[in-house]
């Protein structure tokens, strides 16, 4: 790459390192890397893998807990669900490859985080995808949202795993910068978890599934480690990113999470590692780092899918669908008859070495070889790749206009000259996408998209029988965390465990995906430590374990940053599943109760909401306040009182809804487009009342009233009664008159007659 005045750029720039970081890998190896091992360090030691902007922040998370199995550091989160049935869970970005290839990057998102599931012996179970697109309004915003949601539902539908729910937000500042978040949960016998790591000098590397390619070469170097231009147009898209993009293939990951299973059951596989973010370069470093072993690896018997490869691009390649595993010499003609019986291709690559003994201490050394016992390319300590990069402690500052933008508090606006309009506007069904996914796969869905929290039964083929449930949700809101990312954040913990109650679950464990924009600004870094602290204080006053999690940096374009968008992953448990959760909505002649921390309620905040950002654009003030203490209280009665009836009893209630973005106002109007049954609200005073925010209430309806509220009273928890549902209008008070059948026909076709009128 030419620099000033005809000098060329050095390799390592152009490989991603700084100055100071090609000094310290020079340091690291007593000597100059040759091409081969630079371009190792440059994948390994990119933000995208090493962390080594946040890996400081992340360690003041809390990790451990009951159940916990396995926590951050392995390819998934494991909890113990009973029943001898252990839980792995994972949430993962793809966000820069999906701006530039919108349909293949959220396609081999979805491969990519399947693989880190059933590497930990886990079958996927089910998917779930939060996205963030700009408005609608636009030609290429339309082109990456259906791009998207194409190459999510083709792979999911075509690899056999449900895609159960989701968020979308639409918002004028991720137009350039999307983000394409992927979520799996699947489930295993407790004795068939196995972690990714090398052991036994002797045993053999073995590379399972796709041939190797240049597709996906400088993937988290170039396009996930930097901020890029994403700009373009769909066919003027920088064509020199394009193969930075990986291609993938949902039949064979199909064939090849049958193959592992079936290896991982049948006890011939020491570890195992799925490849994904910095290919071979990864799983071999990773895997012996973990062992404390070396490894030797024969690149010439990597099979390849093009002609004329050099080593750096075969250990670089992030090719999908390829798993390692270490298998012992003994069982390898076994582990070749299972590969072959599901026509997964199975490839000796290298062999597990002893620790070389350097100042008196073991190091295990990853070598690369022309072949099998020939010339070493590549000689360099596997723990210097993957566990010993950079770790950056990078200058941190609150923007200089925070305390005025905190003055700016929207309830200055003027009120809505009719708060119907505005309540309509705020309204729209993600349906459409939703019927892109088969989310009954298996047969297991319970509550699927489209309500609170997605809700399935503990079963599939191989785990012993349970009649436990699984819930899970996702949950983001940049408004919130842009105004305050420390209490925006604790409240989408809180806004989890809210939506796991909903269909009857406790929370045990979140993951979380932090979405932010360059780290080498210093307010971005404010945002990322002030979100970090936000939600570790919740999850520590909710005893929630943070069990895994992905950091996804440099989201900027034109060098603006997105907003702070951390993304929390909530995992529940249900003791006993035998019938649905009531789920949104009501029926006619049920009494209508807010439940609420107990108190009078304090006065309505407009800070943060959707109605001071979308109706408004007015993104300033401050947030509600989160009484960590009293959220539980709210929330454990809720949960209660939805598993009596999802256990099986007469249940209390026929409708639940949390209250959350949108306010009263949007949790009402979905409970009576849900059910198609009008209610009349009195006591909501103004369009504060009806927008506003604030955390821990829940819309509940019920035919046995009284029953509820001693049920709230012995709880300590505030009871309201909103009114009688019944008719076909929403009227509240003297702010909104809308017939239901109009509140449905603008709800449903918000997302479609944006699509052109695709319904």
């Amino acid at each position: 790459m030419a620099g000033a005045e005809g000098d060329v750029e050095p390799l390592h720039r152009a490989l991603g390192l700084t100055d100071e970081e090609f000094e310290e890998v020079n340091r690291v190896l007593g000597r100059q890397p040759n091409r081969l091992e630079l371009a190792l360090y440059s994948v390994m030691w990119s933000e995208h893998c090493s962390y080594k902007s946040s890996r400081v922040h992340l360690s003041r998370l809390p990790t451990e807990g009951d159940g916990v199995l396995v926590g951050p550091g392995e390819n998934a989160g494991v909890i113990d669900a009973g029943d001898g049935i252990a839980v792995a869970i994972r949430i993962e970005s793809h966000n820069h490859p999906s701006a530039i290839e919108p349909h293949q990057g959220a396609a081999t998102g979805v491969g990519g985080i399947l693989r880190d599931i059933f590497t930990m012996g886990a079958r996927p179970l089910a998917l779930m995808d939060p996205l963030f697109f700009g408005n609608l309004d636009e030609a290429r915003q339309r082109w990456l949202f259906e791009g998207v949601v194409s190459g999510i539902s083709s792979y999911g539908n075509a690899v056999g795993v449900p895609t159960v729910g989701g968020e979308l937000t639409f918002d004028a500042a991720y137009e350039e910068n999307p983000l394409v978040n992927v979520l799996c949960m699947g489930a295993l016998p407790v004795e068939r978890l196995v972690l990714g790591a090398a052991t036994g000098p002797g045993n053999l590397a073995v590379l399972l599934g796709s041939a190797t390619g240049r597709d996906g070469i400088g993937g988290v170097s170039i396009l996930a480690s930097a901020g890029f231009d994403g700009s373009q147009s769909s066919d003027t898209t920088d064509q020199s990113k394009r193969p930075s993009v990986q291609v993938g293939d949902p039949y064979e990951e199909k064939r090849l999470i049958e193959a592992c299973l079936e290896l991982l059951d049948a006890g011939l596989v020491v570890g195992i590692q799925d490849l994904g973010g910095a290919g071979l370069a990864c799983a071999t470093s990773e895997t012996a780092a973990r062992g404390r072993v070396g490894m030797d690896v024969d690149v010439s018997a990597v099979p390849r899918r093009e002609s004329g490869m050099e080593p750096w691009e075969v250990m670089t390649s992030e090719s999908q669908e390829r798993m390692l595993a270490i298998v012992t010499p003994g069982d390898w003609p076994s582990v070749a008859e299972v590969c072959g019986r599901w026509e997964v291709r199975a490839t000796v690559i290298g062999r597990v070495s002893e620790p070389d003994r350097e100042n008196g201490q073991p190091v295990g050394r990853l070598r690369i070889r022309e072949s099998e016992g020939g010339a070493i390319l590549a000689d360099v300590p596997a723990a210097s790749l993957a566990d010993d990069g950079p770790r950056y402690r990078r200058p941190l500052a609150p923007p200089a206009d925070l305390e005025s933008r905190r003055a700016d508090a929207p309830e200055r606006l003027a009120p809505p000259g009719d708060c119907g309009e505005d309540l309509l506007a705020l309204l729209a069904d993600p349906s459409w996408v939703y019927r892109q996914y088969d989310h009954q796969l298996f047969l297991n869905t319970v509550e699927g998209p489209g309500g609170d929290a997605a809700l399935l039964r503990l079963a599939g083929p191989g785990l012993p029988p349970s009649r436990r449930g699984v819930a899970l949700t996702t949950d983001g809101n940049p408004r919130w965390c842009a105004v305050d990312p420390r209490v925006g954040t604790a409240m989408l913990v809180a806004e989890a465990t809210a939506n796991l109650a909903c269909v009857g679950a406790t929370a045990v464990a979140i993951v979380n995906c932090c979405n932010f924009g360059n780290p080498e600004h210093p307010e971005v870094m404010w945002q990322l430590s002030e979100a970090i602290d936000g939600m570790s204080e919740a999850c520590r006053a909710f005893d929630l374990p943070v069990i895994g999690g992905n950091v996804s940096l440099y989201n900027e374009s034109g060098g603006a940053d997105i907003p702070p968008t951390p993304v929390i992953g909530g995992l529940g448990l249900v003791e006993l599943l035998a019938c649905r959760p009531p789920g949104v909505g009501w029926v006619d002649g049920a009494t209508v109760v807010l439940l609420h921390p107990e108190g009078p309620p304090p006065p309505p905040v407009l800070g943060g909401s959707r109605w001071a950002a979308e109706v408004r654009g007015h993104r300033s003030g401050s947030l509600p306040s989160l009484d960590l203490v009293a959220h539980r209280v709210v929330v454990a009665l809720v949960s209660d009182l939805v598993a009596e009836g999802v256990g099986g009893g007469s249940g209390l209630l026929s409708g639940v809804h949390d209250v959350s973005a949108g306010g009263l106002g949007v949790a009402l109007a979905e409970m009576a487009v849900a059910s198609g049954v009008g209610i009349r609200v009195e006591g909501v005073r103004d369009h504060a009342a009806l927008f506003a925010e604030p955390p821990s209430r829940f819309v509940v309806a019920t035919h046995r009233p009284d029953e509820v509220l001693d049920r709230a009273r012995a709880a300590g928890v505030g009871a309201t009664v909103l009114g009688i549902a019944t008719g076909d209008e929403l009227a509240i008070g003297a702010l909104v008159d809308l017939p239901v059948a109009r509140l449905r026909a603008d709800w449903s076709a918000a997302i479609p007659d944006a699509l052109g009128g695709r319904r």
